[in-house]
């Protein structure tokens, strides 16, 4: 499969997480964080043994193995920013876990033991500024929240890079869906032992429709199906290329949040936006410059 075919799947996987920004808060209004999370990953846990029943119980130990530790990290990736985001300003969530962005390549290096090329190089810096413009955080009053919502990054950035180490070369759909089912199964680990932590001597659960509105999303489009597109098609591009389309998730957010609730957009956000942008097309488009300009290369 050609890389932009992959990376434009990854940029639906990513304005599907956007959304779950809006429909997240909207949830939250009658769940516990912990709750919300549970059945979420519940509900797509049964997705996979409806649709991936067969391939599940003829699983391998190694790719058994493998849908763990990508679960656990995905899991208590989510559940530390689910969290940090009740300690912090949803600007200041939206940057630090864009800065899963600029920890990716150092994680990459780490595990894959390979050289990074310099226009991604170049493309991480110039998104790490965009997504700092358009969010505008307030560095300055650093809180709880900020410190937990950086160590979920952390988790991120090694989840991509796993990723992309597992099922780098391999195209079996069976290895797709019984990793796609692993990850949602030791995500609920983290989950539950957040909830019996933090949200068990405050249970709230409260049956609404926003809340059906909200898990349904959720669980079905930003976890069932947005994680077996991840799996299947990130394999064909490089972690840092995936992490630098993943950083335009807070702009898919105020996208959807524009259609939703009709917010606008500020002439400073357009601009961070902008600069975004063009930190991914750096990273696509430099390597092909040396085709028409190789002494680009020697710079």
């Amino acid at each position: 499969m050609k890389a932009w075919k992959a990376e434009f799947a990854l940029l639906l996987v990513t304005l599907l997480w956007g959304a779950t920004f809006l429909f997240t808060k909207i949830g939250l209004n009658d769940c516990t964080p912990s709750t919300f999370i549970i059945i979420r990953f519940f509900i797509a846990i049964s997705l996979s043994l409806i649709f991936y029943s067969k391939s599940i119980f003829s699983i391998q130990k190694e790719v058994l193995l493998q849908g763990l530790v990508l679960g656990l990290l995905f899991g208590t990736g989510f559940v530390l920013q689910t969290y940090g985001l009740k300690y912090t300003s949803v600007s200041k969530s939206a940057f630090i876990t864009g800065m899963t962005v600029p920890i990716t390549p150092f994680v990459f290096k780490l595990i894959q033991k390979s050289k990074i090329n310099k226009w991604s190089k170049i493309g991480v810096v110039v998104s790490t500024i965009g997504l700092f413009i358009f969010t505008k955080p307030d560095i300055y009053n650093i809180n709880f929240g900020d410190i937990v919502t950086l160590l979920s990054t952390v988790f991120w950035a090694f989840y991509i890079t796993l990723l992309d180490k597992y099922t780098k070369g391999k195209s079996d759909k069976n290895l797709t869906s019984q990793l796609v089912a692993m990850q949602f199964v030791a995500a609920l680990l983290p989950a539950l032992i957040s909830f019996f932590i933090f949200d068990f001597s405050n249970f709230k659960f409260n049956l609404s429709n926003d809340l059906i509105i909200a898990i349904a999303f959720n669980a079905v489009m930003a976890s069932f199906v947005a994680t077996f597109v991840q799996t299947k098609f990130q394999r064909y591009t490089s972690p840092i290329k995936a992490a630098l389309i993943f950083s335009l998730e807070p702009i898919f957010a105020n996208i959807v949040a524009i259609i939703v609730i009709n917010e606008i957009l500020s002439f400073r956000e357009y601009t961070g936006a902008t600069i975004l942008l063009c930190g991914l097309l750096i990273s696509e488009i430099g390597p092909l410059l040396k085709k028409f300009f190789p002494k680009i290369e020697k710079i």
